[in-house]
């Protein structure tokens, strides 16, 4: 059964997307630890990051790198964190957290809500930084 990514990869579930390759998808996290949290997923479903080919694995973390640099010029913040735990969704993906304080990066802290509307906002203006930073 396709995971809840390859769902939003496929567009059967909307997202907030950032970024987009052959092979990879940047998008908002709807349960966000910071205003800009991104998730970096590779569009073939592999459940575990060290199962990824080194290939595989090396260009995620170069394209999450350019998401992260799209993220830094448009959210105001101290760093982008980076997180990888791996459990909550059976498919790799990397947690790009725009932060202030590191407790931020507690992926088990409360939840922000963020309004639909500047949810479609901040993706729009990281999305086009990006495309403009990634010609």
């Amino acid at each position: 059964m396709s995971s809840i990514f390859t769902k939003i990869i496929q567009g059967e579930i909307p997202s907030y997307k950032i970024a987009e390759t052959n092979d990879f998808y940047a998008f908002l996290d709807i349960n966000p630890l910071a205003k800009g949290h991104t998730l970096c997923v590779p569009k073939q479903e592999i459940d575990y990051i060290f199962d990824l080919d080194d290939s595989t694995l090396m260009e995620l973390h170069l394209f999450s790198k350019k998401v992260a640099k799209a993220l830094e010029a448009c959210i105001p913040c101290k760093r982008i964190g980076v997180l990888v735990i791996g459990t909550e969704v059976p498919h790799t993906h990397v947690h790009l957290i725009p932060f202030q304080q590191e407790v931020q990066m507690a992926i088990t802290s409360l939840k922000l809500k963020v309004d639909p509307e500047e949810m479609k906002t901040i993706a729009q203006k990281v999305s086009k930084k990006y495309q403009e930073q990634n010609p």
